[in-house]
């Protein structure tokens, strides 16, 4: 049996996206509906075990909210993390807009071209308030070379395969796993 590898992955977005809620959905199973953050940022790190294709995986998960695309984005938050899970919600336009401001920073702080990452649209359980079509999703992603989602934290709607699939992004760069020739995108 191989050696267990430990991951860090941070879930980047504006406020009210539903990071957090995304991250405790796949960590501990259930939805938050009201969620403070002021009172759960004590709980900055989740951890969660996960078995991926052959590997067995200790995975540290850190939430990070930014309230507009102008936050400084500490060098911290890059160092020692092996993919990123960037989160919109499909009912707003401005975190479709920062979400793409913070990759452009990520991509600057840690000096790469590419580095793992999974797009992620959630809130798609909100049918009615939906503003971001996921055509305009898909298309993102693949300017990023990254993979796209869309969720549903509230209705427990793919929590479990994006960070799966941010895993197998990692794996992938670090040349575990052949490349695609396509990104995949689960909506």
């Amino acid at each position: 049996m191989p050696q267990p590898k430990y991951r860090k992955i941070a879930v980047i977005g504006y406020r009210s996206v539903g990071k957090s809620s995304l991250t405790i959905q796949f960590v501990e199973g259930q939805f938050v509906d009201s969620y403070d953050p002021t009172i759960e940022n004590s709980k900055y790190f989740y951890f969660k075990h996960l078995s991926v294709l052959v590997f067995s995986l200790f995975n540290r998960f850190l939430a990070l909210s930014l309230q507009d695309e102008y936050s400084i984005f500490h060098q911290s938050h890059s160092m020692d993390i092996h993919g990123y899970v960037l989160v919109y919600a499909v009912t707003s336009m401005k975190s479709f807009e920062v979400v793409q401001v913070l990759h452009d920073k990520l991509l600057d702080m840690v000096g790469k071209i590419q580095v793992p990452t999974v797009l992620v649209g959630n809130k798609k359980d909100l049918h009615m308030e939906r503003v971001i079509k996921p055509e305009e999703g898909k298309k993102l992603a693949h300017s990023w070379g990254a993979a796209f989602m869309e969720s549903s934290a509230k209705e427990n709607e793919t929590a479990v395969e994006v960070f799966k699939r941010i895993i197998l992004e990692m794996e992938r760069a670090d040349g575990n796993v052949p490349s695609e020739d396509k990104k995949c995108a689960v909506m």
